[in-house]
């Protein structure tokens, strides 16, 4: 799954990706990872071998990524290095994901976010419906494919 426009390339993720990957993970200013050892070598391995693990570049540079779970309808992650943030990326990884989660079967994805942040918003504002709160407090938002 490749897809290009003019300043922008949204692949698959490869394993020499994952030192970037884990930088602009680590760089976000919300939805910080208090415990990285909650995000193991082996959840990032099948994501990037099993499941949808996208990454948008931009001038040859990896911008954000994206993880889609094809089993479950999940998106697993959605993060953008913050240098590189309203340019795009995020909204071209998640329909790429999307896209994605619809050629294996889904009707509907899924994903959980803090309440009160930008990416609250930036979901409300690309048509996720709020189904209220997990056990944990997140937010539950859904979208139908």
């Amino acid at each position: 799954m490749t897809t290009t426009d003019e300043t922008r390339l949204i692949r698959k993720a490869v394993a020499a990706d994952e030192p970037r990957i884990r930088a602009i993970r680590m760089g976000v200013r919300e939805n910080i990872l208090s415990d990285p050892t909650k995000v193991t070598d082996e959840d990032v391995a099948w994501y990037r071998e099993q499941a949808i693990f996208l990454v948008a570049e931009e001038a040859g540079e990896i911008a954000g990524f994206a993880c889609a779970n094809h089993q479950t309808g999940l998106i697993w992650a959605l993060f953008i290095d913050p240098a590189l943030e309203g340019r795009g990326h995020g909204r071209a990884l998640i329909d790429a994901a999307l896209a994605g989660l619809k050629v294996a079967g889904h009707a509907q994805a899924w994903l959980e976010t803090g309440a009160g942040t930008r990416a609250e918003r930036f979901y409300v504002r690309h048509g996720w419906r709020d189904m209220g709160r997990g056990l944990d407090g997140q937010i539950v938002f859904t979208r139908l494919l």
